[in-house]
């Protein structure tokens, strides 16, 4: 089975791929290690698109996965080839509260995460918003070729 989940920050992506993960026994990736460069010493470091792609690949070349992330540029021949696309919306008070909660802990140690600051937190959501009102919007009229698998 191969199953992509898209949608904003804090929309429950990460929280729905572990729970199927989970369930069906399917590997999880999260486009965010694709992305970006987390060996890199500076927070917010991109990998060279090549490097991603050829990551991407490797992913895309299993018979079983579970793909999620906030992209979907770079992403189309995952939606080709996923059995199930999930595309997840939250209300703002919902995501921004889910950022915020994930931010603390972080900075307290119970989860693990990035090299986050208060300013890549506010960063982080004003293009949370950014994404509902923009983003979201063009990931539908793409998931129109895709309406038969999926699921919102």
């Amino acid at each position: 089975m191969k199953i992509h989940i898209i949608g904003g920050p804090g929309s429950g992506k990460t929280f729905l791929a572990d729970k199927l993960s989970r369930q069906y026994g399917i590997p999880h990736y999260d486009l965010d290690d694709l992305q970006w460069d987390n060996a890199a010493n500076d927070y917010g470091t991109k990998r060279d698109p090549q490097e991603r792609a050829e990551l991407l690949d490797q992913i895309l070349q299993r018979e079983d996965w579970i793909i999620e992330g906030v992209y979907y540029a770079w992403c189309g021949q995952c939606f080709a080839d996923a059995d199930r696309i999930y595309v997840l919306e939250v209300p703002r008070y919902q995501y921004r509260t889910r950022i915020i909660r994930r931010f603390i802990r972080r900075k307290l140690g119970l989860e693990q995460g990035k090299q986050e600051s208060l300013k890549s937190l506010a960063a982080l959501l004003r293009w949370a918003d950014k994404y509902q009102k923009v983003n979201l919007p063009e990931i539908r009229k793409i998931m129109a070729s895709y309406a038969s698998k999926v699921i919102e």
